[in-house]
């Protein structure tokens, strides 16, 4: 029997012979003509629709470009100084990254080899999953109990080749998340044996007063790492920066794997302006999301349609058609929404918040494109 796959194609390692590679969306200007739209209203990724702080942006006009010439700094040393003083933690504590999924990806090399496992939900941020996959890591995925990460069955779930465990606090998509208390009791139960990654990309939206800050945890439990980004509420999604923050031995390991220049000049001056704002920007965030949050829970209860609505700038509503048939429809409209059903919630869209004036619109569409 003839072989007639290419001979390159033959060094594809096995285990990666059937994942699929992730499709982006096109751009905006290209999916306006596709649809025949008349504007576009980005509802998919959980963008901040306000933008980055003023300070931010400030820091990206007044950038030299003569330093477009040069590299960058390979280990974002003024900012991991920033994030020293505003923290209390080493410098040695902070690793910048392109993007969150730079840092899973360098954890999970860090500390796993083929036939090692990592812990998860079944309904959480794709990429932990994703990253184990083609890094030939098998993962464990805990069902959600009440849309929440089940801390009893993650405990159990546990083996001898278990080395790191990622919690999303609070959870994308579902908004819930564990209290100081809850993490803290989940943490003493670990008892050091695994790697505990809790990604805090939305941290800054969440304004329930229990809700744990898990850098300042991090001096308590050394096998703690906390994913933060700039990319959510800080409206920095375009320039890729993020970090994580752990103990400095931790930091020490992974940052054998993390790979150096990866992180422009110009994320790094727009990151550096972030972090001299003065809460403005997070309040007027917060705000907005608060109002549209009330507003679209209130019409969605008159519609009769079901959502999960928690911390976050999003909510999850529940379809009585197709999810994607649904994106389609609101598509012709202008409105681009998140199809759920590969994060395993089929037939559920997820809405980033915008401006209530927006929300207003997009649900006079949404029932027009579900019941039509």
């Amino acid at each position: 029997m003839n072989d007639s796959k290419p001979s390159i194609l033959k060094q594809v390692p096995p285990h990666l012979q059937n994942i699929s590679p992730y499709i982006p969306s096109k751009p905006d200007d290209i999916l306006r003509k596709l649809f025949n739209a008349p504007f576009l209203y980005r509802m998919n990724n959980n963008e901040n629709v306000l933008g980055p702080p003023q300070a931010a942006i400030d820091a990206i006009a007044s950038f030299d470009p003569v330093l477009i010439a040069q590299y960058p700094s390979g280990d974002s040393y003024y900012l991991r100084h920033r994030l020293s003083q505003l923290s209390g933690l080493s410098i040695d504590s902070f690793i910048i990254g392109n993007g969150a999924n730079e840092g899973v990806n360098s954890i999970i090399h860090a500390f796993c080899k083929p036939g090692d496992n990592i812990i998860t939900a079944d309904k959480t941020f794709s990429v932990y999953e994703w990253v184990a996959e083609f890094s030939e890591i098998k993962t464990k995925l805990i069902p959600l109990k009440n849309n929440g990460f089940d801390s009893d069955a993650i405990l159990t779930g546990r083996d001898k080749k278990t080395k790191i465990i990622y919690l999303c606090n609070p959870n994308n998509p579902t908004g819930t998340y564990w209290s100081e208390k809850k993490l803290c009791n989940f943490l003493d139960m670990v008892r050091g044996e695994q790697i505990v990654v809790i990604d805090e990309a939305y941290a800054e939206y969440v304004m329930a007063l229990d809700y744990p800050d898990g850098v300042k945890l991090i001096s308590r439990y050394p096998n703690l790492v906390v994913f933060r980004t700039f990319s959510k509420m800080y409206g920095l999604a375009s320039l890729r920066i993020g970090y994580l923050a752990s103990s400095p031995m931790v930091a020490d390991v992974i940052r054998r794997t993390s790979p150096v220049y990866s992180v422009n000049a110009l994320a790094q001056a727009a990151a550096l302006g972030v972090l001299s704002d003065d809460g403005t920007h997070v309040r007027n965030t917060r705000s907005m999301i608060t109002e549209s949050r009330h507003y679209v829970e209130c019409e969605l209860d008159k519609m009769g349609l079901e959502y999960t609505s928690g911390e976050g700038n999003f909510i999850l509503i529940k379809t009585p058609i197709s999810d994607t048939l649904l994106y389609r429809r609101l598509m012709h409209y202008g409105y681009m929404v998140r199809p759920m059903t590969q994060f395993r919630f089929p037939n559920y869209i997820r809405v980033t918040f915008h401006q209530v004036q927006v929300m207003k619109e997009f649900l006079s569409a949404l029932p027009k494109c579900i019941w039509k």
